[in-house]
């Protein structure tokens, strides 16, 4: 019996569902390094136990612990699958993964890759010692960051200690049919970039096949319009009632939660505060790597800042990309107004506060700088939010675009 459930979860011969032995082919349970979450109490975790049940040829522990998913969870199609499965062992040798002979082809597809994503997912979770390299600096009200990884189909909460990024939870999560890298109406794909949540919209207004609410994003941002990429409707949203989950890709961009998962996640959210980086696999950075590139653009921005105080126009302008823009300005226009600008002070103050260095998770290098600006001179003193994106341009960082937010 023992070799008969290994074949449909855990071989590696080719002849029986091999993707999903793939994912289940580490060891069961996590290693001490990885970070306790969440979602270490989620359906995530049992499905890593069940497994791990199998493996050890324990199949009444095994359903019992599918059995009690089921209970907690009764609109979980996969859970409801694996009992299947554990069931049908009981009275024949089992060929592959969802035996029933009326189950639909399609419909196990898509839970054999939902099955393959959270368990890669949850036995992939991130290590003590490492952060994603796109939270380069979190500002003192940017409480939570969200990372999601379209490759992986998770969705990562980190809380800000101190302009560190400190893992707390993660969740499995669907993205667009055609994947991601959005890039015009109607593509069916996901968008790949730093956002925020605008809002929320309740249940009522959006529908029930959209979940108890959702959190629509700020797509296409401002890189997204100078890249020319448009669309729009891009949320993170909750599934229909009589609905757990969906496949990893079965939306028309956006990024869908279980609605349980969704609740827990709306309480870290911040409207227009809390950073949403979306990437098609995340890379990870040592804590050592991750300091030293924080440092390194902390560096840029102080520059920038001393520049511009400096009053030299040459210096200051050094700083901005040859395709930088600013509403209709170009560089050149840009650079006309700061000298005639410069032109008229005797002297500059300008301080930058509250902080935030997100990096780009696209093909771009490029990050996005905030920060709440004040300027004084000797005839003007004005307070501002501004939002810059800084570039690579033969090797070292440049503006290429800034703005009030």
């Amino acid at each position: 019996m023992k070799k008969t459930l290994n074949s449909i979860f855990l071989s590696r011969s080719q002849r029986i569902v091999a993707c999903v032995a793939l994912a289940l082919s580490a060891k069961a349970g996590a290693p001490n390094a990885i970070i306790a979450g969440v979602s270490d109490a989620g359906p995530d975790a049992t499905i890593n136990l069940i497994m791990r049940d199998i493996d050890h040829n324990q199949l009444d522990i095994a359903l019992t612990r599918t059995d009690n998913l089921l209970r907690i969870y009764p609109n979980f199609r996969l859970a409801h699958l694996i009992r299947g499965d554990l069931l049908l062992a009981r009275s024949q040798a089992l060929t592959g993964f969802g035996n029933a002979t009326n189950a639909p082809a399609e419909r196990v597809n898509d839970l054999r890759e939902e099955a393959i994503a959270r368990l890669k997912g949850y036995r992939s979770r991130p290590t003590t010692n490492t952060v994603p390299r796109y939270l380069l600096q979190l500002r003192d009200d940017q409480n939570y960051a969200i990372v999601v990884d379209t490759k992986q189909s998770r969705l990562y909460v980190y809380r800000n200690e101190k302009g560190r990024p400190v893992f707390v939870a993660d969740w499995y999560v669907s993205q667009g049919k055609a994947g991601a890298e959005k890039t015009r109406e109607g593509d069916l794909k996901t968008p790949i970039g730093v956002y925020q949540v605008t809002g929320i919209l309740p249940g009522e207004k959006i529908g029930d096949y959209y979940g108890k609410r959702a959190f629509p994003l700020n797509y296409p941002n401002e890189w997204d319009r100078m890249q020319g990429r448009n669309g729009h409707g891009i949320w993170l949203h909750g599934v229909p009632s009589d609905t757990f989950a969906r496949p990893p890709k079965a939306s028309e961009g956006c990024v869908v939660l279980a609605n349980q998962d969704l609740d827990t996640l709306g309480t870290y959210l911040q409207i227009g505060v809390t950073p949403i980086i979306i990437s098609d696999g995340v890379e990870w950075l040592s804590l050592d790597d991750w300091q030293t590139q924080r440092q390194s653009l902390d560096k840029e921005i102080e520059n920038w800042r001393a520049d511009w105080e400096s009053r030299d126009t040459d210096r200051y302008l050094s700083h901005y990309s040859s395709r930088f823009r600013a509403g209709n300005l170009n560089l050149a226009s840009w650079g006309r107004q700061k000298r005639d600008v410069n032109a008229s002070k005797a002297w500059v103050k300008v301080s930058v506060r509250n902080l935030s260095v997100l990096r780009n998770p696209g093909k771009e290098e490029m990050v996005m700088v905030s920060f709440d600006q004040d300027y004084r001179s000797n005839n003007v003193n004005n307070v501002s939010t501004k939002r810059q994106y800084w570039i690579k341009e033969d090797g070292r960082w440049k503006i290429i675009y800034e703005g009030s937010t």
